[in-house]
């Protein structure tokens, strides 16, 4: 083969090679499939995978942060018999997670089939919340996954509010309680209509005055004024 063949060969395989790599890097874009870059991962053994692992605080939070906080992953099971979630347990003091279904029903574990995936967090997936997570915004914290055939694994999860690429998958506000409505100063004594006749507590007696409700006898004089004659 001539060198000019040769060189005109090595061309277009490197062509076609970029041709390739462009095609694929196109496809395999975060957004494409739908993977959020830099967060946690970590592998149990040679069947368990747990990818994207996120703590979402509360829209709003920010700093230090010691409150609600869901715990957001997708934990892929390779192997050929399901696994069970057992517990989770987040932050410096080591919150546990409760778990509830998609229809916000308690669950004892989730499982994840044989084979298959499960998306914990998000609308339609099984959530994992944690009542009082001690995190930082913005940074990580400490999370334990702990499988009911004994596997544990420890990450370090990063942890954002309830914004931007997260919003959504925060925990649910609890509804703020009613305060009772206020009295009406002065409603809650009934008025009291004097009785006529009545002689009023306290007043004063008027020196003269004829006692009220008192017959005066026939022919008597009254007092202070003086017979007729």
């Amino acid at each position: 083969m001539s060198r000019s063949l040769r060189r005109g060969s090595i061309a277009a395989i490197a062509a076609i090679a970029i041709a390739s790599l462009s095609s694929c890097a196109a496809g395999n874009t975060p957004d494409t499939l739908q993977i959020k870059p830099d967060n946690a991962a970590a592998t149990i053994g040679t069947n368990l995978r747990l990818n994207n692992i996120v703590i979402v605080t509360g829209a709003g939070t920010t700093g230090d942060h010691t409150g609600p906080a869901n715990v957001v992953l997708n934990i892929a099971n390779t192997a050929n018999t399901p696994a069970e979630l057992q517990s989770i347990t987040v932050g410096d003091n080591a919150a546990p997670a409760t778990f509830e279904d998609a229809a916000g029903a308690p669950l004892s574990t989730i499982v994840v089939p044989a084979g298959g995936s499960v998306v914990i967090g998000g609308q339609g997936n099984p959530s994992a919340t944690a009542a009082s997570a001690s995190v930082h915004i913005g940074g990580f914290a400490k999370t334990v996954f702990t499988f009911k055939d004994g596997q544990k694994v420890e990450t370090q999860a990063a942890v954002s509010p309830d914004a931007s690429l997260y919003k959504g998958f925060g925990p649910t506000p609890t509804a703020a309680a009613v305060p009772a409505k206020p009295a009406t100063p002065g409603a809650t004594a009934a008025a009291t209509v004097p009785v006529a006749g009545a002689t009023t507590p306290g007043a004063p007696v008027v020196p003269g005055a004829p006692t009220t409700g008192a017959a005066t006898p026939s022919g008597a004089a009254t007092p202070g004024v003086p017979a007729a004659h």
